[in-house]
């Protein structure tokens, strides 16, 4: 419990995001985004919404920590779709990086969907999420987010 503490506050984001995922694309677009975490549950529990000024869209996060099988579960929406996605992604930290692994789906071809937290700090994190169509054999990195802890004036 309390892997997600460092989140708690108010983050400026820079996403990279490929344009085309899955087709060998290496266009990537530049967007900023706002994120504000807070938790709950002694630390076995965050919620954050995430703003996108320039997409005119919002996401939000819910994660929950399982105390008896020691792994977060990360449940991820978004205004555009105004559904919680399922299933969720499922890990853990180890040495203070987070792995988080789910069996997915994107455009109707079937995926295995990674996210990474790394490079966590009291002011600095970063996120990446990657597909592999092939086992886990190979990764196609597809959405980089590097917070920066926005200045509590």
């Amino acid at each position: 419990m309390g892997d997600f503490d460092f989140f708690v506050g108010t983050w400026n984001v820079v996403n990279r995001r490929l344009r085309k995922r899955l087709v060998g694309s290496d266009e990537w677009e530049e967007f900023p985004g706002v994120s504000v975490a807070h938790g709950f549950f002694a630390g076995g529990g965050h919620f954050d919404e995430i703003t996108f000024p320039t997409k005119g869209s919002a996401g939000a996060t819910i994660r929950i920590f399982d105390p008896a099988r020691q792994e977060w579960s990360i449940y991820w929406m978004s205004s555009d779709v105004g559904v919680l996605g399922q299933p969720p992604m499922v890990g853990r930290f180890v040495d203070g990086v987070g792995h988080f692994y789910a069996d997915d789906q994107h455009e109707g071809r079937p995926v295995r969907c990674r996210f990474i937290w790394s490079g966590i700090s009291a002011t600095t994190a970063r996120w990446e999420q990657a597909f592999s169509v092939d086992g886990e054999q190979t990764w196609e990195t597809n959405w980089i987010m590097t917070f920066t802890r926005a200045s509590e004036d």
